[in-house]
């Protein structure tokens, strides 16, 4: 296993995170941790989580997992979305992430997050009050780094400057969606993590299993998120999506490796992308995406994938951003 450092944190994880999404939920207890083990055997040692899984099952679950071996792991989890009903049930104050970290910590049954994420953007709280909670519970060594998840590059880079004029704890790990029909992500967040030296995890990159290969010739299997959950069906309903994860299975069949495992390993083959984030719902599924680990992806064969979607337009509309020619 060749493990990769976490921007300039100097911690080491392995190329793939692994997601856990579905314990307690699509996956019960005894499925969760024959997936743990088999994890652990192929050489991972990142996990990511968040309380709002399965209304915190998925915490509980992990934290069982990594006893014994707490220190030889690294975990992730998340504050933001809502948690419980009525005022102050979700959020990025001080008073919804102090509540939350205290809960997730008790979940997991550990003395500190290694990063923790916020979720998602929270318009009503200022940043400069998120960052000084974030910063006082590394302080308190409860957590060791922020990080960041759903946030819009702007808003990235505004928090790193807020936390370098007063000497906050900065966010060192980004977590953006990022897969071959979902590419935003090349426009300014990866560069502006590589310029940064940000560590990058990144979602979805089986497009919600539309890159998988199930779902080629107009098929529709009998589950799968696709099927089951309008969020991701609305997300990758595009006709271009589709198109493209034909033309992707297709070429995929005739390299002779599997769509999962290609389509994780593109991902991975980012320059900018420390590790993507693999979730399954049992062992069968979950060896598709570990089997990314054995893809030669070489800059050539990613340039082929790559050209099998459309290139998102450059952040500026200045075409020399796009050619190198600015003479």
């Amino acid at each position: 296993m060749d493990y990769r450092f976490v921007g300039s944190t100097g911690v080491e994880v392995s190329p793939l995170c692994f997601g856990t999404m579905s314990f307690g939920s699509e996956a019960d207890e005894e499925t969760s941790a024959a997936m743990y083990r088999r994890v652990r055997e192929r050489g991972i040692n990142f996990f990511d989580t968040a309380n709002v899984y399965t209304a915190g099952r998925s915490e509980e679950i992990l934290g069982k997992l990594v006893v014994g071996e707490r220190d030889d792991v690294v975990i992730t989890s998340k504050v933001g979305f809502r948690m419980k009903g009525g005022p102050n049930g979700q959020g990025l104050s001080r008073r919804h992430i102090m509540q939350s970290v205290e809960a997730s910590l008790t979940r997991l049954g550990t003395d500190r997050i290694d990063f923790y994420f916020v979720h998602t953007f929270d318009p009503n709280t200022p940043i400069e009050q998120t960052l000084r909670a974030l910063d006082d519970l590394q302080q308190q060594g409860k957590i060791l780094y922020p990080a960041v998840s759903n946030w819009a590059a702007w808003q990235i880079a505004t928090a790193r400057g807020i936390s370098a004029r007063e000497g906050l704890a900065r966010f060192e790990l980004i977590q953006p969606m990022y897969n071959l029909v979902k590419r935003q992500a090349e426009v300014e967040i990866l560069p502006l993590a590589q310029a940064e030296r940000m560590g990058v995890i990144t979602y979805s990159p089986l497009g919600g299993g539309l890159l998988t290969g199930k779902y080629r010739g107009g098929r529709r299997p009998e589950g799968g998120r696709l099927v089951e959950n309008a969020r991701y069906a609305d997300r990758y309903g595009q006709e271009s999506d589709r198109t493209t994860a034909e033309r992707f299975a297709a070429f995929a069949d005739d390299a002779g490796i599997s769509p999962a495992a290609l389509a994780v390993a593109w991902v991975m083959g980012h320059p900018g992308v420390t590790a993507p984030i693999v979730g399954a719902r049992n062992l069968e599924q979950l060896e598709g995406s570990l089997s990314a680990l054995d893809v030669d992806m070489t800059p050539d064969l990613r340039r082929q994938i790559s050209g099998l979607s459309p290139t998102p337009p450059p952040a500026t509309d200045r075409s020399e951003a796009v050619t190198g020619n600015w003479t």
